[in-house]
């Protein structure tokens, strides 16, 4: 019988994953008829109240009406159906950022209700909207995480890393590597000191690796600290190395508590010259590095990584959300 119960017990374990996947499918799909229901009520009374000149009164009504004809649902209250008549009003100017009118109740859908109510109430633009949206798509985000997104604006940080990809690197490689790295990092998940080392740096964020892998973005896979490398009869340890899964490449990233230097790109480069020799598979794309400082001069990176033949990445680390707020203001200011 010991077989047999080995054969059932895995038996039962496929099903019960099956069950499981079958759940989430579900969920997923009463979400989106949830959200197509909520944008069609929406576009009614957006409609009714133009052609009828009903006022806003109307939502009192409907409001009433729904919940005595459906008490069970929390959906229909006041609150939520003015939410919902600013979520459709909101979209109106989807074009805008490439998305046809048709295609947005499908867009928005596929998230859930909250997190759309969340986009919509801090996102100024549809553009900006649309990101989160996507984002939350793609990654999958928590509730929580999306409002540390939105707080921190991934979408004037992601992608503004200094670099060289364009020259080193391939279509679409490179383009996706940009896409991969922001400017700047948030780290206020550290609870550092006013002086801090380089290492004491390294230490905290490994110590905080889940909420660290959360801020490089999806695809990152940590492989180790203080990597060994051998050159020569010397031996060179890398801070921080990762693997990136829709890169097909490993990613060095060193961790510098001054403002940028010349020579970081270089030694960064040499790196880079090593773990391509001496890690990278023939199946790996060529490795990439990431150099993480303060206040990186966007001239002097530039006049840096010029002629360079390795694809390195430079972007500022900040410490609380509040001086990524700050900088992003100063930057974008007219």
């Amino acid at each position: 019988m010991k077989p047999l119960q080995k054969d059932y017990q895995t038996w039962l374990d496929t099903l019960k994953n099956r069950v499981k996947d079958s759940q989430i499918k579900a969920a997923i799909q009463v979400n989106r008829e949830l959200l197509l229901l909520y944008w069609e009520i929406g576009q009614q009374i957006i409609e009714k109240q133009q052609t009828a000149g009903w006022g806003d009164s109307i939502i009192d009504q409907l409001s009433f009406d729904l919940l005595t004809a459906f008490p069970g649902m929390k959906g229909f209250s006041r609150t939520n159906l003015f939410y919902i008549k600013k979520w459709v009003t909101f979209y109106k100017a989807a074009e805008t950022a490439g998305v046809p009118a048709t295609k947005v109740p499908q867009l928005v859908g596929s998230i859930p209700w909250g997190h759309n109510r969340e986009i919509i109430t801090k996102c100024s633009t549809v553009q900006e909207a649309i990101f989160y949206v996507r984002e939350t798509i793609s990654q999958n985000w928590s509730r929580s995480v999306l409002l540390a997104q939105l707080a921190g604006k991934l979408h004037e940080r992601k992608g503004a890393a200094i670099h060289n990809f364009q020259e080193t690197l391939p279509l679409p490689q490179a383009d996706l590597a940009h896409e991969t790295l922001k400017n700047p990092y948030s780290f206020d998940f550290l609870q550092m000191s006013a002086e801090y080392s380089e290492r004491e740096l390294e230490t905290a964020l490994i110590d905080k690796i889940q909420k660290f892998l959360l801020e490089l973005g999806q695809g990152f896979a940590f492989v180790g600290r203080q990597y060994l490398l051998k050159a020569g009869i010397s031996d060179f340890f890398l801070d921080l190395l990762f693997y990136h899964i829709k890169l097909k490449c490993y990613v060095v990233v060193e961790l510098k508590t001054s403002d940028f230097q010349p020579e970081f790109a270089g030694k960064l480069n040499f790196y880079l010259n090593v773990v391509d020799d001496k890690l990278r598979d023939k199946t790996d794309n060529p490795t990439i590095g990431l150099l993480l400082c303060r206040a990186p001069d966007k001239i002097v990176v530039e006049y840096s990584l010029k002629n360079l033949n390795t694809p390195l990445g430079v972007a500022e680390y900040l410490p609380t959300v509040q001086a990524i707020q700050d900088k992003l203001s100063k930057t974008f200011s007219p």
